[in-house]
């Protein structure tokens, strides 16, 4: 584990790079003296670069390509300790505190960073890595809340805007809409687009929160301001923050009966 006398050492593995680059700002902030060593992309990379560099410290993602988080510190477990990063906070609480394990939930939020780091220096001055039966039992609580339909729906969309690329929060969308071979994405102040069709992202949004009121078109509920009629008396959307009406088309019109 931990070689005394040199600063802690420390991976981070995330497949989205504005969330590894905001989790190492946070853990500069308050951890400064920890020592980010490597950066990986994917499960498979987080365990080649942990080879490389032999760290204390490693910081999963719970979802990535090739390999999971949890995958990934099945190998690692018994070589350095393990913090899993999650946007699931509905049911990661009680499956790690079960399991005394690591978490740091996104986005990531300094307060809350604080008290895990506090936590994790206690449990690498005293304790032993996460036992292989904690990660067994964590790994099929995922593997259950994971499954398809969008049981975990979205939380973060990569779009484009002209050269750039963003990350935004899925409930900062007020709508989407299908233009010729790209969806719009649209927020109170931008415009930006992804490949992603309709169809696809109707599966993997919250069903609760993104109706889709049209074939081309899916709305937050959250970020309607009215409902109105049109001469045929067909639902209006007016939005929060922006000034285009939205059109709901007879095939989803029962959803705004009683509005």
């Amino acid at each position: 584990m931990r070689n005394e006398g040199r600063a802690i050492r420390a991976l981070i593995a995330d497949d989205e790079p504005l969330l590894r680059d905001m989790l190492k700002f946070r853990l500069q902030q308050v951890w400064p003296e920890l020592e980010i060593v490597a950066e990986a992309e994917s499960g498979a990379e987080a365990i080649q670069l942990f080879d490389e560099f032999e760290p204390d410290l490693v910081f999963l993602d719970i979802q990535m390509p090739v390999l999971t988080g949890v995958e990934v510190a099945r190998v690692l477990a018994k070589r350095c300790h393990i913090v899993f990063v999650t946007a699931y906070d509905e049911y990661a609480v009680e499956a790690f505190n079960r399991g005394a394990i690591d978490y740091i939930l996104k986005p990531v939020n300094a307060e809350r960073l604080a008290e895990t780091v506090e936590r994790l220096k206690e449990r690498m001055a005293s304790a032993k890595p996460v036992a292989p039966g904690s990660l067994e039992e964590l790994l099929a609580a995922f593997t259950d809340r994971h499954s398809p339909r969008g049981e975990h729906p979205l939380k973060w969309i990569k779009a484009s805007q002209g050269q750039h690329l963003h990350l935004i929060a899925v409930p900062d969308i007020l709508y989407f809409r299908a233009e010729d071979k790209y969806t719009k994405v649209m927020t109170a102040d931008a415009e930006l687009l992804i490949k992603k069709p309709i169809k696809e992202l109707s599966e993997e949004l919250d069903g609760d929160v993104f109706w889709q009121i049209h074939r081309s078109t899916i709305v937050n509920v959250n970020c309607i301001a009215r409902v109105g009629r049109d001469h045929r008396d067909q639902p209006l959307i007016y939005l929060k923050g922006r000034d285009e009406t939205l059109i709901v088309s007879r095939a989803f019109a029962h959803l705004f009966k009683q509005m």
